[in-house]
C-alpha cells in the first residue's frame, strides 16, 4: 500500500509540474528564451516554442537570423537555446535522429542559461543521472578530439567536446561570449 501511495505522489506532482508549464504565459517563455542569448542577438532574434518533434510555435517575429527556443522547465536537455539557421538545422537533424547532421557551415547556438542532457557521450540518451553545464555557447560542427586537442571530457569553464566520436560531436565553450 505505501508503494502505491508513492507512486500517486509522484504522478500528482508531474500533474500539477506539467499544468504549471502549460499555463506558462508567452511573455514568461519568451524571456525565458531570451535568456539564452547575449543582447545583441537576443534583441532581435525570432523567438519560438518547440514541442518534442520540433513543432514550432512562433511567440515573437525576428529579423537577424538567430532563432531563440524556450525549452520546458524541469526537462532534461530542453533548456533555453538561441541559434543561428546552420545551428537550427543541425537541431533539426538531431531531433529527427538522421544519421548525421546535414548543415553545410558551422552553427553558432547560445545557452547563456545554461543547460543539461542524459549524456556526454550518447546525443541520443535518454535516462541516467543528467549531466548539467554552466553557461556558454556551442559550435555545431564536427569536432574530434584527436584531431582538434580539445577534451572530450565535461568541464564547467574552458572548451569541450561533447557527444565525441559521433557524427553529433560538437564543441562546448563554457564561457559567456
Amino acid at each position: 500500500m505505501e508503494h502505491r501511495s508513492r507512486e500517486l505522489v509522484v504522478l500528482f506532482v508531474l500533474l500539477i509540474a506539467n499544468l504549471a508549464v502549460a499555463a506558462q504565459s508567452k511573455e514568461a517563455k519568451i524571456k525565458r528564451a531570451l535568456s539564452a542569448a547575449p543582447p545583441s542577438v537576443a534583441s532581435g532574434a525570432k523567438v519560438v516554442d518547440m514541442d518534442e518533434k520540433g513543432n514550432m510555435t512562433v511567440l515573437r517575429d525576428g529579423h537577424n537570423g538567430f532563432t531563440c527556443v524556450a525549452g520546458h522547465v524541469g526537462v532534461v536537455g530542453d533548456g533555453p537555446a538561441c541559434m543561428d539557421a546552420a545551428a537550427m538545422q543541425w537541431i533539426m537533424d538531431w531531433m529527427a535522429h538522421k544519421p548525421k547532421p546535414t548543415n553545410t557551415r558551422p552553427g553558432i547556438m547560445y545557452q547563456l542559461a545554461g543547460n543539461s542532457d542524459w549524456s556526454a557521450t550518447d546525443p541520443w540518451a535518454t535516462s541516467g543521472t543528467p549531466h548539467t553545464w554552466a553557461p556558454g555557447w556551442v559550435l555545431t560542427w564536427p569536432f574530434d578530439p584527436k584531431t582538434s586537442g580539445f577534451s572530450d571530457q565535461p568541464k564547467d569553464s574552458g572548451t569541450w567536446i561533447m557527444w565525441a566520436g559521433t557524427p553529433y560531436a560538437h564543441l562546448m565553450i563554457m564561457q559567456k561570449p
